[in-house]
């Protein structure tokens, strides 16, 4: 997406410019980013791996320009708190949301689809194919994706190595003390073990939320229902627990929960850090609006907002949840499984 929406926003150009009268908005560089945009994603949402410090000329930058646009992508992904399709997002990123469907934008996707196609396959595919391990290909982290000693800290690896469950699933997998590996699926992207998310899970509760009445087997299956136990979430959901980096930071600032430090959307992909502020984020949401809530509505609201929650109707997000928590149930009796969702 990335390299199709450059062909055709600059044709490529590092100091290409852009402006638009009608919203007299500016665009620069290679993804013809809106300053004001950038200033945004870095301000109030984390995307803080660079920064602009208002001067817009660094937006001529590929890196910065790039990391900007793909942090504009996966917002716009899940805009209004929807799962938004491919088209709606190439369309809105040219036109703004209220243009995701006029027909203004039509063109420009099917241009989209004529340069995506034409695109040739993925550079270095071949090199990442010999290689027994690999970071995400989305992130270039070095090791910071590769092991959890390199985002989590001591105090909570050693944690880790008391749980019996954990020893001894790690040993089996040949982890060695400083450098445990995360599992990666085909496409090298680093995830959790079922074992592993729940022993997180057992520690972060025990530790802080031991009389909120929040189970280990629940927040496990919250973890898997909204990113699929990937450390970096899916799509515009962040982390192990999808919490966004704004619900976060308003939990850390203004409600208190501040054990974690959350200053940008990286620190949301340390795993206790994400479930210690989606457990809190469960306990703020249990007496939403003063009252006390049921089960099926923390859930639902966890996932879609507490203003979208009907109870009136038993949705996908809520059956999906208690399919998860079954199996999770069912691991009891069993060894566990290391298998995504």
């Amino acid at each position: 997406m990335l390299r199709s929406l450059a062909e055709i926003g600059s044709d490529r150009r590092l100091l290409a410019e852009g402006y638009d009268r009608k919203t007299k908005e500016t665009r620069l560089g290679i993804m013809q980013v809106i300053p004001q945009t950038a200033e945004w994603l870095f301000r109030e949402m984390g995307y803080r791996n660079y920064k602009i410090d208002g001067n817009q000329s660094l937006l001529f930058r590929p890196f910065i320009n790039i990391y900007f646009a793909g942090a504009y992508i996966i917002w716009l992904s899940s805009h209004d708190e929807k799962e938004r399709s491919e088209e709606y997002v190439v369309r809105a990123y040219k036109g703004g949301i209220k243009k995701a469907t006029h027909k203004s934008t039509a063109q420009y996707f099917t241009q989209y689809l004529s340069v995506k196609q034409s695109l040739p396959p993925k550079s270095g595919q071949q090199m990442s194919a010999n290689r027994s391990f690999t970071t995400n290909s989305s992130l270039k982290a070095g090791d910071s994706w590769k092991y959890w000693d390199s985002i989590v800290s001591p105090v909570d690896m050693e944690e880790l190595w008391r749980h019996p469950d954990v020893l001894k699933e790690w040993t089996a997998s040949g982890e060695r003390r400083g450098k445990v590996r995360f599992s990666q699926d085909p496409e090298k992207r680093p995830y959790l073990s079922r074992v592993e998310v729940k022993a997180v899970a057992e520690i972060i509760i025990s530790r802080y939320f031991n009389s909120r009445g929040i189970t280990p087997t629940a927040l496990a299956a919250v973890a898997e229902l909204c990113s699929m136990r990937f450390v970096h979430g899916v799509r515009a959901h962040t982390g192990l627990m999808g919490i966004d980096y704004p619900t976060a930071s308003w939990l850390y600032k203004d409600i208190g929960y501040n054990t974690y430090k959350v200053s940008s959307v990286n620190d949301l992909y340390n795993p206790f850090a994400s479930i210690y502020f989606g457990a809190a984020y469960l306990v703020w949401l249990s007496e939403y609006e003063g009252r006390r809530r049921s089960h099926q509505f923390i859930v639902q609201a966890y996932v879609g907002g507490p203003e979208n929650v009907n109870l009136q109707e038993t949705g996908p997000i809520w059956q999906k949840y208690q399919e998860i928590l079954n199996s999770y149930e069912a691991d009891k009796k069993g060894q566990g499984s290391c298998a995504i969702l």
